[in-house]
This record gives C-alpha cells, sequence and structure tokens, in this order.
C-alpha cells in the first residue's frame, strides 16, 4: 500500500529522521509514538506528500486514496455543516450534479420520441443506477452516524461551520475523513478535540474500518484499543514492533535486557579471545591461530544496545498551605452566554484534600464552571472558598496567554516574585529546558514545550486548590505520566477537567457529569463513572473484576488516608505531651521547684494520668502503624 525506503530528513545540517524504512500494508493500523519533536508530524506530512525528504523515497500504490487530520488546518466558513460534510462524496456528487444537469435538458424538451430524447432518458438511468451502487441512498444515513457519534446534534447539521469553535470544527473536517473512506487514514492526534463519548465512538469506528491507519496519539488507551503495530521513532531512527502501545513497551523492555546481556557476553569473549591472542602470537608454532583470532575479532559484528531517551520531567507540586477543612461551596450557581443557558442552578462543594474530575460532551459547562470557581467569568448564585483557599488555575488554552516574544527564562521570572534567578533555572530544568534552551523564544516552540512551561509557572508558588482544565493537551505519554504522579502525591484540593481516561484512572476519588445544564456526581474514578454509563463494550465488559477492584482500591486508599491523618495527630499529641512531662521532671530536680509541686495533692495524680495517657497513645500509634503496613504492602 505504502513504504518508505531509505528516508532522511534534515533541516540545516540537523538530521530529524536518518535512513528509516517500512512498510504498511492493508490492515496495519500503526500507533507512531516518541517524544514531543521526535519527528511523528513530520512523518506523516512526509507519507502525505505534503513534505519531501532529502534522501530516499515515500512509494504508494496506484490511485491510493489518503486522509490526513492534521493537528492544524485552516478552514472555509462556506456554508452548513450538513453541507461541509457531504464534500466528502466526491463521487456520489458527481454523479448528483450530472442527474441534475440531465433532469434539467429533459425538464426543458419536448421531443419525446427523438433519439436524443431517449438517449437521455438512458443515461439518466445508467447515472441513478451508479448513484446508487455508490451508496447514494445512503450518504445521509451514514452522515447522521458519524456526526452524532462524534457529538453533534440534529439541530446543529443546519448551522453555519462559522458558529462552532476551533475545536468542534476539526471534529467536521474528521467527520469528512471518515465518511470518505479512504485506502490509508493519517489521524495527527485524532483526540484532542473529543469528548470521552466521542472517542469511544471513534475507537469502534477505527477498530471496524478495513484501510490502513497511522495514527499519532498521547492517549495510551485510545493506541491499545485501535493499533496492532507500534513504530517508535527515537534518535531519527524508527524501531518497530507488531504490538499495540502497551505490550509494545513490554517487548521493547525485554529486547534491551536480551541486547545488554548479548553485549555482555560479547565484551567477555573479545577479552577472552584478546588474552589468546597476546598469549599465542609470539610463539612460531601458535602464530598463524593467533592471526586466525584476530580476523575473527575484525569480522565480529558488535552488538550494540538500543539507545533509550531518559531525560524525563520532574514535577513536585509545593506542599499545600493550611486552609479550611472546606475548600469550595458552590450554592444554585448559573451561567448563561447570551441567550444560550450552559449551566442551572449547579450545587457541588469540595473537601480538603479531595481530587475530582469534570467529564462530559464538550459545551456541557465544564469549562465554565472551572472559571467561575477561580473567579475568571462572572455568573449568577453563590461560589465560596473555604479558609485561606488558595487557587492555582491552568486554563484550557493556557500555552496561549504566554507572550510570544519574551523568552522562556523571562517568562518564568516575571511570574516569580521572590525566586532566584539559579532556582528559575533549576526548575526550568526539571521540565526539560536546559542551558541555550531558556533563552528560546515563546513564539519558536512546540505545542508541547509551550504546555511545559505553562505546567512550570505553577510550581512556583504553593497552592491548595489546584483547578486544571485539559492539563494534557500536547504532553506525550512519558510526560503525562509524570504529572499523574506529581497530582497523585498533591496533598491539596484537585478539580481536573479531562478527556484522557489513562490520565484519569485511579487520580480521583469523584467523577461529576456534566449534562442537561447541572452536574451528576459518582463516587469512584473514570472507571466506574464508564461502567456505570454503560460505556464499555463486550471486550471491555471482561475488566469488570478490575473496575471491583479499582473500587476496593479507592475504598483502601481513602482508609490509608484516614490512618495517616490520625497517625500524624497522634504523634503531634505525643510529641506535645512527652515535653509537658519532660518539664515536669526537670523541675521535680531542682530543690526549689519541687517543694511547691509536691504541697500540690492532686499532682501525682494528673502526673500519672498524663502518663497513662502517653502510653495509650503510643501503643495506638504502634498499632495504626502496624496497620497502615499492612495496607501499603
Amino acid at each position: 500500500m505504502i513504504s518508505v525506503n531509505n528516508l532522511s530528513l534534515y533541516y540545516g545540517g540537523q538530521d530529524i529522521l536518518k535512513e528509516i524504512s517500512f512498510m504498511c500494508n492493508k490492515g496495519d493500523k500503526i500507533g507512531l509514538v516518541g517524544k514531543n519533536g521526535a519527528g511523528k508530524t513530520t512523518l506523516l506530512n512526509l507519507l502525505s506528500l505534503n513534505e519531501f525528504p532529502n534522501e530516499g523515497e515515500v512509494i504508494s500504490s496506484k490511485d491510493l486514496v489518503v486522509g490526513y487530520l492534521k493537528q492544524d488546518l485552516d478552514f472555509e466558513n462556506d456554508g452548513s455543516v450538513i453541507q461541509e460534510v457531504e464534500k466528502a462524496f466526491e463521487d456520489i456528487n458527481a454523479i448528483q450534479n450530472n442527474i441534475d444537469q440531465l433532469t434539467k435538458e429533459l425538464n426543458r424538451r419536448n421531443d419525446y420520441e427523438s433519439q436524443e430524447y431517449l438517449g437521455i432518458i438512458s443515461d439518466l438511468h445508467l447515472l441513478n443506477e451508479q448513484f446508487r451502487i455508490h451508496g447514494g441512498n445512503d450518504r445521509y444515513t451514514e452522515i447522521t452516524q458519524v456526526l452524532n457519534g462524534l457529538g453533534f446534534l440534529d439541530n446543529d447539521f443546519n448551522r453555519l461551520t462559522s458558529e462552532f469553535s476551533g475545536g468542534w470544527r476539526m471534529r467536521i473536517e474528521l467527520a469528512k475523513i471518515l465518511l470518505k473512506n479512504p485506502d490509508l487514514l493519517l489521524l495527527d492526534e485524532p483526540t484532542n478535540h473529543l469528548d470521552i463519548e466521542s472517542i469511544i465512538w471513534l475507537e469502534k469506528w477505527l477498530k471496524k474500518y478495513t484501510g490502513a491507519i497511522i495514527l499519532v496519539s498521547h492517549d495510551r488507551l485510545f493506541l491499545d484499543s485501535v493499533t496492532n503495530r507500534t513504530i517508535e521513532i527515537a534518535f531519527c531512527k524508527i524501531n518497530n514492533y507488531k504490538a499495540s502501545y502497551t505490550d509494545y513497551l513490554a517487548l521493547r523492555k525485554q529486547r534491551i535486557e536480551k541486547q545488554i546481556q548479548a553485549k555482555k557476553n560479547q565484551d567477555k569473549f573479545i577479552d577472552e579471545t584478546k588474552i589468546l591472542i597476546n598469549k599465542f602470537r609470539a610463539k612460531k608454532n601458535k602464530a598463524a591461530f593467533a592471526q586466525t583470532l584476530i580476523k575473527k575479532l575484525e569480522r565480529l559484528e558488535k552488538i550494540e544496545v538500543e539507545k533509550e531517551d531518559f531525560a524525563e520531567m520532574s514535577v513536585k507540586f509545593p506542599p499545600a498551605p493550611h486552609s479550611g477543612k472546606l475548600t469550595v461551596l458552590v450554592e444554585n450557581a448559573s451561567k448563561s452566554y447570551d441567550t444560550i443557558d450552559v449551566l442551572q442552578n449547579v450545587n457541588f462543594q469540595l473537601i480538603k484534600g479531595e481530587k475530582v474530575a469534570f467529564v462530559g460532551k464538550n459545551g456541557a459547562g465544564k469549562t465554565t464552571l472551572a472559571k467561575m470557581i477561580s473567579n475568571e467569568i462572572p455568573f449568577q448564585g453563590k461560589i465560596n472558598l473555604g479558609y485561606q483557599v488558595k487557587i492555582g488555575y491552568y486554563a484550557q488554552d493556557q500555552a496561549n496567554y504566554l507572550d510570544d516574544n519574551k523568552t522562556i527564562f523571562q517568562t518564568i521570572q516575571d511570574s516569580s516574585d521572590s525566586q532566584s534567578d539559579q532556582h528559575i533555572r533549576s526548575i526550568l530544568g526539571a521540565f526539560l529546558f536546559s542551558n541555550d534552551d531558556i533563552d528560546k523564544k515563546i513564539k519558536v516552540l512546540s505545542g508541547g514545550e509551550r504546555a511545559r512551561v505553562s505546567l512550570c509557572k505553577l510550581l512556583l508558588e504553593p497552592y491548595n486548590l489546584l483547578i486544571m482544565d485539559e492539563p494534557t493537551n500536547h504532553l506525550d505519554i512519558q510526560s503525562k505520566s509524570i504529572l499523574k504522579k506529581a497530582l497523585s502525591d498533591y496533598n491539596g484540593s484537585l478539580i481536573l477537567v479531562s478527556h484522557d481516561r489513562d490520565f484519569l484512572k485511579g487520580l480521583t476519588e469523584k467523577v461529576y457529569q456534566f449534562q442537561n445544564q447541572n452536574i451528576k456526581e459518582y463516587i469512584g474514578d473514570i472507571d466506574t463513572f464508564l461502567s456505570s454509563n454503560d460505556f464499555f463494550t463486550t471486550k471491555d465488559s471482561e475488566k469488570t473484576n478490575q473496575n471491583i477492584n479499582h473500587r476496593k482500591d479507592v475504598k483502601e486508599r481513602k482508609e490509608k488516608k484516614k490512618l495517616k491523618n490520625r497517625i500524624n495527630k497522634l504523634e503531634r499529641l505525643i510529641a506535645d505531651l512527652e515535653t509537658s512531662q519532660a518539664l515536669i521532671e526537670k523541675k521535680l530536680e531542682n530543690p526549689i521547684f519541687s517543694a511547691d509541686l509536691l504541697k500540690d495533692k492532686d499532682f501525682f495524680n494528673e502526673y500519672k494520668q498524663k502518663q497513662d495517657k502517653l502510653k495509650d497513645m503510643v501503643k495506638e500509634w504502634e498499632d495504626l502503624v502496624e496497620k497502615f503496613s499492612l495496607l501499603d504492602s
């Protein structure tokens, strides 16, 4: 179907891709993975012939039809949604135009018995048959299924495309590509602008698709669900695995372990052979044998251990400052944009230390409520923050607020009131910006780099409530995993708006679904929500036991948190009581103070009661620590 042969691409002497080769055949569903900037989008541009290599070639089969969804598209404002997606049916539209022209011609003529008239009728009959064979009678059913699957309502079909946001217009482009039903799909981050329901629908569609797919995505579950091959780009080279993403990780690990062991064995063999050469080369009767060994080493193909890029972000949020038990209280809050009601009489509360997820279709109000709580937009109703609550807000389009003309260092420096230059450099280094990188202008950064700069700003100050709206957009899988660990370890409250199921899994204790201008609470993480709403397919139902185990894990985490809080409190009480008793004992050693203390009849009773209380608290502390250790094992 399509073949890449010894392809190389470089800009200004810097290699982007070097001597890569692979084939993509019908039925292949390839996940293209690698760090941000590795060259994934560049390779898609080369495969679509939007870009050309310096060396090598891309060969495709004759008449190959390619559908390419780019991350950045130029939209045209020239019609309704239905008119725009109808453009996908080029062959059918051409036949329809011919039918319309011949129909007009028939209506104009009255020479019913002429050969020309009969010829037009014959042509019209053939065109109608072609129209039927090409699926012209079914196209509106297909359009409805795809648009509904991608989240459009029936009353959206006749709205002008210019009325929709960039994310929804990206869905229109995706719908056109799917309806075109090409031989090869090139998809660059297709889930970036989709909600969870639409992502699951797209997964099912791509599973049934019989053509080939080359897919770039940072959504691990999406990759696992759709792909059967993984091509990794690293250090300008590719590694090809006949496995989905999770299996590729395991195979890659095994491959490197085998390479390391094989190299050790080879190095040992080389060392031993060199000893024999040195031992025999000076002896006449063994010199020929030594030369044989030398030639053997020269012909030996050296084993190279596959390189790994170990550079990764290091994210740790500052400890949350002290605050009251109640973090946020929302009472009968509403928000409208012009005549459109987005939220009506929403009630919501967040307790100190709770971590919750906001999910639902795009436009249902997730970002709106996040902005209302952050006091970014006006609203009706009441929203009260708890005692000493300090909010750190990461907007969905946070990276767009960066000043393009400033450097990375200047951006972070301007956001920090008291941090030293050295500390700023240290923080930037944790986000993979080091040496000359920090002097790059924001305008030259990739989407992933801009996202890292925006995340970096959140670490400059301590917050006890983080509100994060789609923080994983543009982050690679490894960076998302690191951010997830940091948020899991964070000891403050968290409101997380995200459509990334793998990122949400196990991270939050509650899920709030936004629908019908209000919210519905689910106790548990994203799997609980998905199973409650029957989003799982038959294959996914095999994971039911995992979901039950996960709910058990959530319960255990809550119990561990409760135990940890009690242990910490006991440690403080024990320390205070020990200090108090030690002071009394010191006074007893001094004759001046001890005489006064001994005159008090209740002194010894109170002292003994405190000692007994201290023993009881120490015993309780020991029991709780043992219980916590068992849960943690």
